[in-house]
């Protein structure tokens, strides 16, 4: 990263950062697509096998990678401020959180994986589908966990184009091994839809060692002694990563679990109702991996700046992101809406779930300027490590806005399942203005006080 002086240097920047990070974030959706799709080729009871072993993962995984993701601001404010010793300490203590919790994940789910699938009451086949692949899963727990470690390191340096060479580099790896694992080919086991989980995780392994090699061999990662003397350990340091990453975490999960939630109260509706909502969120999901990679280039660059003490710089990336955020919603948004049956049509051959499915995209619109709103918002404070507080309002907004206000709406008026899309959108609305407030409160008095006193 290089320091910029005009809004036209700031926006390349982000844009050198961003379309990178969009592309990883696209090709680990892909992973994902791939383990469904093709466990659905195998049949249909492996296909929601999968997908129950994903619903249950996911925000989980969003959860734990929040957590992780914390040494990424770190990191870029040290590099910032040009503590080069620091930047190692922070990411060192970072894999060793990242085997910690790789630990606790696995013992936990060892206890707790058979009561939560024996509570869903899924089919006999179904459940052990899911339990298989998410056992194959877990074998690449680890890998996994410090490759979000290792990645949050890379970022921070502003080399996010590495990042997105590995993961383009195992995708095929990925593919080839669903096509043996899952269908039993090339002399491989036939594993179904657990196949998924253990190629998944070689997968992960594979990326692991990449990362590994790249930053031990190639300059500027290799100037930064990560791996050395890995038995110095400071819990102070682990915690300063905590302290950060625990909200961040917290925050991604509460976000991610309340959409499952949301799911599991549209059960109550008819099966058509159940997959056009499916469709429409798998495509907003999509959609999100736009802002969700702009607040991902936006929080090391805020953190970069906040630590070289250029809180001007700061706070025009932070704004920056946002604007480009809310604009390239607003454009998918009306592409969507334009094109919504088209695009449901991707989904489903049935008419009444096509017509449900484009009904509920006209909402993308608006869900989508929202969410790139609060995410960017959110994403700008992480960057100035304020984390504490843009929790709470996060789930204030997610849990006692989003959910009543879209349960009110869909079982007291006539609106029904529209009225959760509703709720989200308002919710998301409301963090989003939440946090923009907050975001003017740090710039103006904390940071601006700082720089005043600096001055003087």
């Amino acid at each position: 990263m290089n320091q910029t002086f005009t809004i036209k240097e700031k926006t390349k920047q982000i844009l050198v950062l961003l379309i990178p990070i969009l592309i990883t974030q696209l090709g680990m959706f892909s992973m994902v697509f791939f383990n469904t799709i093709m466990s659905g080729k195998y049949d249909a009871s492996n296909l929601a096998g999968v997908a129950i072993g994903s619903s249950i993962w996911s925000p989980v995984f969003m959860g734990i990678s929040g957590i992780l993701l914390a040494v990424s601001p770190i990191a870029a404010q040290r590099f910032g401020e040009k503590k080069n010793g620091e930047v190692s300490s922070v990411v060192k203590h970072g894999i060793y959180l990242s085997v910690i919790i790789a630990v606790v994940v696995i013992i936990a789910g060892f206890f707790l994986l058979d009561p939560i699938l024996n509570k869903m009451n899924l089919p006999a086949r179904v459940e052990k589908t899911a339990f298989e692949y998410l056992v194959g899963l877990s074998y690449g727990l680890l890998p996994l966990f410090i490759f979000n470690v290792l990645r949050s390191f890379i970022y921070a340096l502003g080399k996010t184009r590495v990042v997105m060479v590995i993961l383009l580099l195992a995708l095929p790896l990925n593919f080839f091994l669903n096509y043996c694992l899952i269908f039993g080919n090339f002399g491989f086991p036939e594993l179904g839809g657990a196949g998924a989980g253990y190629a998944t995780s070689v997968t992960y392994w594979a990326i692991l060692a990449m990362t590994i090699f790249i930053v031990k061999t190639q300059v500027p990662f290799s100037l930064f002694p990560v791996f050395a003397n890995m038995k110095e350990f400071s819990w102070d340091k682990c915690k300063e990563i905590l302290i950060i990453g625990v909200p961040m975490g917290l925050s991604t999960f509460f976000e991610t679990s309340m959409f499952a939630v949301v799911t599991i109260l549209l059960s109550k509706f008819s099966v058509t109702t159940i997959a056009a909502y499916q469709s429409a969120l798998n495509i907003v999901s999509f959609l999100y991996m736009i802002p969700l990679s702009i607040s991902m280039a936006q929080t090391v660059l805020v953190g970069y700046e906040v630590g070289a003490r250029r809180y001007k710089d700061a706070k025009q990336y932070s704004w920056l992101g946002i604007y480009l955020a809310i604009l390239i919603a607003s454009l998918s948004g009306v592409f969507v809406v334009l094109f919504r049956y088209q695009v449901a049509g991707f989904y489903s051959n049935e008419a009444a779930v096509i017509n449900l499915t484009a009904n509920f995209l006209i909402f993308a619109l608006f869900f989508q300027i929202c969410d790139a709103i609060q995410a960017t918002a959110q994403a700008a404070l992480r960057g100035y490590k304020d984390v504490n507080l843009a929790f709470i309002m996060t789930l204030i907004a997610y849990w006692l806005i989003c959910l009543p206000v879209g349960y009110l709406l869909a079982h007291f008026t006539s609106l029904g399942a529209r009225g959760y899309w509703i709720g989200l959108t308002f919710g998301l609305l409301a963090a989003g203005i939440a946090l923009s407030i907050r975001l003017l409160y740090i710039q103006k008095r904390k940071f601006a006080e700082v720089e005043i006193k600096e001055v003087v």
